[in-house]
């Protein structure tokens, strides 16, 4: 069994980071919503179709858990094929990880302050950083 470059974990590690984000959200969510349903706070049909009867914040939680499948899904994509392509380099895995920290600064403030600003600036970071892993690669495969 050949051991994996440093620099492919460090990709592969940012691709986890990305999934503890998702799943933590969702764990929390959950203690969010589940114990209110279960003591009879709110009922099934106030959440059969939309979640206005949840308190702001699992909305919070959940609008940030919708999030995740959004421009990660697009990383994730980028990122495997990086993978398959080989020879990992230092660019697509320092872009990985700046796009992964900019999900959790953008999480952070859409589950506290929501501050639209901020999330804006965090989104719109996190996606110019998306383009340019993107664009990297493209050119990867461009020239191989």
């Amino acid at each position: 069994m050949n051991a994996v470059p440093f620099v492919e974990k460090l990709l592969m590690l940012a691709m986890a980071a990305q999934v503890v984000l998702t799943l933590g959200l969702l764990f929390w969510l959950g203690s969010e919503r589940v114990p209110r349903v279960m003591r009879g706070e709110i009922s099934m049909a106030d959440i059969a179709v939309e979640r206005t009867a949840y308190p702001l914040k699992a909305r919070l939680l959940s609008n940030s858990l919708d999030n995740q499948f959004q421009l990660p899904v697009l990383f994730f994509v980028g990122a495997l094929l990086t993978l398959h392509l080989g020879a990992v380099g230092w660019v697509e895995t320092i872009l990985a990880l700046v796009f992964v920290a900019l999900r959790y600064v953008h999480a952070a403030i859409h589950v506290t302050t929501n501050n639209v600003g901020q999330r804006f600036v965090a989104y719109t970071l996190g996606l110019a950083v998306l383009c340019l892993f993107w664009l990297w690669l493209i050119g990867r495969i461009l020239m191989s």
